[in-house]
């Protein structure tokens, strides 16, 4: 039986949301049957007409590459976006890669692995009976319903996942887990990481938060810093502020800012390009070769206001005393709410949180832009330690660049003559 004609065009574009996902816009008269293809490579349907790819080894752009010559093969007309077509060109390493010793390929197949044991948990085909902590990383006992490695153990998050030991029996893979992890195993699947619960939300296009009725706003475009505006910032400031000084390390892909008090350090990285790059590094020490007292770090999109306070703070700190953090953000109506491991304080018109986890230690508080950490347009992440006088600037600088709230009016009731306004609000409509 002969192919249908392959007259689909095939664009593939950087997803807006999540780097380096892509999306796949397919048009044509057999647009169907090019869908079809890119669902065998990986890709799934979240509208008619397009397709994401999203994977938790972040290899979205090589794969992107790999799929766009495979439909050319097939006779279909596709087109790489300029910025993606930038990613697929650019050879970048996972930081801190525990195994490098490996090639380029050779990691691209360790996390090619971990991806499908990713997917294997996600579509149902490997059940997980238990998971604990070894102190590292996460470790689990699962099984298969069919195949040679039926019954396993894994060890590792996102794309360092990893099966380790196969077992004949489910219950000598369990009793030897329990053996192993005794009272730190836990049942059923570990927790999504942070990178899971983004891939599932882009895969499976979750809607948007649901609208507070306090205010009668939608969730705008928060404020975003635009391209080169952290690089003009950052002379500006050294040029305005000798008590700086600049350095530039051996790669001139960073810039260090030192203050004169050797106590406190800015790193700016040149080459943070997309939104959720980080673009500054910043921290704080307790002397001049004291132990470091708290860092935060800034990524690509953050407003410069933002970046200045900070420095600025840093170079002549709140007294002691000053004011609370959740003070301006209270003072400007926007609307706290709290969690069992974290309060969150977001802006009135939606675009801006300032989140507190206060057990958590690297990533104590948040200041982020849009309406959800996971589809941020930008965000400042601060550990423990840091002053509450830094924290309540920040919140200040943060209520400058948002609107203020419009109140709604609530419509009146005429009064019925002859009685109290009170008593009549309780009679109800007046006719």
């Amino acid at each position: 039986m002969p192919y249908a004609p392959a007259d689909a065009h095939i664009h593939f574009a950087l997803h807006s949301d999540h780097h380096p996902g892509v999306i796949a816009t397919a048009t044509g008269p057999t647009a169907d049957a090019a869908r079809s293809h890119l669902h065998d490579l990986g890709f799934r349907s979240t509208s008619p007409t397009t397709m994401v790819l999203a994977r938790i080894d972040r290899e979205e752009p090589h794969y992107t590459a790999r799929a766009a010559e495979q439909l050319q093969r097939y006779g279909f007309t596709t087109n790489i976006a300029s910025d993606l077509q930038e990613e697929i060109d650019t050879e970048w390493e996972w930081g801190n890669y525990p195994f490098p010793w490996c090639t380029r390929e050779e990691v691209r197949e360790v996390s090619a692995e971990a991806q499908r044991i990713h997917d294997d948990i996600a579509d149902g085909r490997l059940t997980i009976h238990f998971h604990a902590d070894d102190g590292h990383t996460t470790v689990a006992v699962g099984s298969y319903p069919t195949g040679v490695r039926r019954h396993v153990h894994l060890h590792g998050d996102n794309h360092l996942r990893q099966v380790t030991t196969q077992f004949e029996t489910e219950t000598e893979a369990i009793t030897e887990f329990q053996r192993l992890y005794s009272v730190a195993a836990r049942p059923g699947p570990a927790p999504l990481t942070e990178l899971e619960t983004t891939v599932h939300r882009v895969l499976h296009a979750d809607p948007a938060p649901e609208i507070s009725p306090r205010c009668d706003i939608t969730p705008d475009s928060p404020p975003v810093a635009g391209p080169g505006e952290h690089e003009e910032f950052l002379a500006s400031f050294l040029n305005d502020n000798p008590q700086w000084e600049k350095y530039r390390t051996w790669s001139d892909e960073t810039t260090i800012a030192s203050h004169e008090s050797l106590t406190v350090r800015a790193e700016f990285d040149h080459e943070a390009r997309h939104r959720t790059d980080t673009a500054w590094t910043v921290a704080e020490y307790d002397g001049p070769v004291g132990e470091r007292v708290w860092h935060a770090t800034l990524t690509a999109g953050t407003p410069v206001a933002l970046v200045h306070t900070l420095l600025q703070h840093l170079d002549a700190p709140t007294p002691a005393g000053g004011t609370e953090p959740y003070e301006p953000l209270r003072d400007a109506g926007w609307h706290p709410a709290s969690h069992p491991a974290r309060t969150t304080w977001r802006a009135p018109d939606r675009t801006m949180v300032f989140e507190h986890t206060p057990h958590a230690t690297d990533d104590r508080w948040t200041l982020y832009g849009g309406t959800g950490l996971d589809r941020a347009a930008w965000a400042i992440r601060l550990s423990s330690g840091v002053s509450e006088g830094l924290l309540a600037e920040l919140a200040a600088t943060a209520v400058t660049l948002t609107p203020a709230p419009t109140a709604v009016a609530a419509p009146r009731t005429a009064p019925v003559p002859g009685l109290p306004p009170s008593v009549a609000q309780r009679h109800g409509r007046v006719r």
